[in-house]
């Protein structure tokens, strides 16, 4: 059975190199984008299993134009190729739902293979970028400081702050509500006698929570 996918990147030449290496497989290229917008118009009209997604376009990011298909209630699977290795990247990129985050460096059986798993809905793998950052994300390990006295929930909230997660991405991530993580956030940074998110990841970096 066919896999039905659109390639979205702004550069013609990674388009055209992605639709040679699908080339003689069951993947099918029903449609090309080259900006976020554009990318988004073709996946609802056209309604790909798979969206092979750039991480930079002119007008938004691969991140920005992830999180507008799903504001349209679009689901369909998204394999990230970027060409930055950002653990903030990824970190949002599994908040948001993708299936999977390669470099542009990734081989054609890491291409071929992240496209056929995320069609068969399958989560990313344990020691794949995502499925790493991903167990990072939802960890139950607390922060051990005698001064500072963080839930496990807290713990976790403030591990997505320092991976740059906003707090709708915190919400998608944990499964709960932009409200509670607002509570969560401000029990955080009284906890930590920091006044701002960025003081509060700097603190959780030196404590080696990312």
């Amino acid at each position: 059975m066919a896999i039905r996918v659109v390639i979205a990147d702004d550069h013609e030449v990674i388009r055209w190199g992605l639709k040679e290496m699908l080339r003689g497989t069951e993947i099918e290229v029903i449609g090309e984008a080259s900006t976020g917008v554009e990318a988004v118009e073709k996946v609802e009209n056209l309604r790909p299993d798979v969206v092979v997604l750039d991480i930079r376009f002119p007008d938004l990011d691969g991140l920005e134009t992830l999180a507008m298909m799903r504001e349209h209630g679009l689901d369909t699977r998204v394999v990230l190729l970027s060409s930055y290795d950002y653990q903030s990247y990824a970190a949002r990129a599994v908040a948001l739902g993708a299936s999977e985050y390669l470099l542009k460096g990734a081989s054609r059986d890491e291409i071929l293979r992240a496209i056929r798993a995320a069609a068969a809905s399958q989560p990313p793998a344990p020691d794949s970028r995502l499925g790493v950052v991903a167990e990072a994300m939802q960890s139950k390990t607390t922060v051990e400081d005698d001064a500072v006295q963080l839930t496990q929930r807290e713990t976790q909230v403030l591990r997505h702050i320092a991976l740059g997660l906003s707090n709708r991405e915190i919400a998608n991530s944990l499964q709960i509500s932009v409200e509670t993580v607002k509570e969560h956030v401000q029990n955080i940074l009284r906890k930590l006698g920091v006044s701002d998110r960025t003081q509060a990841a700097v603190w959780a970096v030196r404590k080696g929570l990312v």
